[in-house]
């Protein structure tokens, strides 16, 4: 039957949303400084049965590589930061690390392997200089392994942006472009990799309670807060993940897909840290992703909550409470998750 020209519009229309959808990928972050922790077959199973789908870890621990062997969640793993300049200067520890850790998981289903974690040259100058390096020795390591699929990138935190408003104006830190930033979008683009990054309304928020009003950084604000050109933002979140994009788009990144790797809301030990403040925040910050950001409306956005569970050996007290469930896997509030 000959359609016409509206019908065809209509039909792309709704193909395009369902692709935008399918591709909009919610997930926790799964930490382990806790001394009264369920075991990982446990919290897997717990994990599953609230469909959890996208999960990151810090480091690659054998335990829970176990247990998600076979279960199909997707996992983002972490390369803990002591092993960086091993795995940059020497060939043969990255082949090692990747036979170890990924290789020999082959049930688990390995979406990125993050060299490092919120690693920058000022706070981490042993380190953070390896970084770009590693990533490729890692890369080369999972091409040899016939591992291709598997992503590589560095998770970064928003310390690398110097100027972040307006979104517009977001911009890297001048002193990390050459030796740090761009070397990592290069390889990024090279390999058609994603730059990950830990966005935290919350702290922006805490910091500046007076100019930053609590509805903001929930995404409860009823009208526009910042008009910023042809965009307009009723939330912090999108402006701060905007302020990257316009970061990637200055440093020769416009393409690079950002995921969000950490965010969220805690529950006690802060300014405003309440359960119902949690729970507005994550419920309203999963509706948001499937929508992009004004500066990129089209494009979903991969986001990870932080955390999974309560971690009652993290420093200070403010880290122990940003969990949607306790210690005993009891939720704390119900959020839904995009598989």
């Amino acid at each position: 039957m000959k359609r016409s020209s509206k019908q065809h519009l209509m039909l792309m229309a709704i193909a395009m949303l369902c692709i935008y959808t399918a591709d909009a990928r919610t997930g926790v972050c799964y930490g382990t400084l806790g001394d009264n922790l369920r075991p990982p077959r446990e919290i897997v199973y717990l994990i599953k049965r609230n469909n959890i789908g996208n999960i990151r870890l810090y480091n690659p621990n054998p335990t829970i590589l176990e247990a998600l062997q076979g279960t199909n969640i997707s996992v983002i793993v972490g390369v803990p930061n002591g092993d960086i300049q091993g795995i940059a200067t020497d060939p043969s520890v990255a082949t090692s690390w990747v036979q170890n850790n990924i290789r020999k998981y082959q049930y688990v289903n390995f979406r990125y392997i993050s060299v490092g974690n919120e690693m920058n040259p000022t706070d981490n100058p042993d380190i953070a200089p390896y970084i770009p390096a590693a990533m490729q020795r890692i890369s080369d390591a999972l091409a040899a392994a016939r591992l291709r699929r598997i992503k590589v990138s560095a998770v970064l935190s928003m310390s690398v942006i110097g100027a972040s408003y307006p979104p517009s104006a977001g911009a890297f830190r001048p002193e990390f472009r050459e030796s740090f930033i761009d070397p990592i979008i290069k390889f990024l683009l090279k390999t058609h990799s994603a730059f990950l990054i830990d966005v935290y309304p919350y702290f922006a928020y805490a910091s500046d309670p007076t100019n930053i009003h609590l509805d903001y950084a929930l995404f409860t604000s009823k009208s526009v807060v910042l008009r910023d050109g042809p965009y307009q933002y009723q939330n912090l979140f999108h402006a701060m993940v905007d302020s990257v994009h316009a970061a990637l788009e200055k440093a020769g990144g416009p393409s690079l897909k950002v995921v969000v790797t950490e965010t969220g809301w805690p529950t006690a030990g802060g300014t405003e840290t309440t359960v119902s403040n949690a729970f507005a925040y994550n419920s309203n910050l999963f509706k948001s992703v499937k929508r992009g950001t004004p500066r990129r409306p089209r494009k979903t956005l991969d986001t990870y909550i932080f955390g999974l569970i309560d971690e009652n050996q993290k420093t200070p007290e403010l880290e122990k409470h940003w969990g949607i469930f306790l210690p005993n896997n009891v939720s704390k509030y119900q959020v839904s998750f995009i598989a």
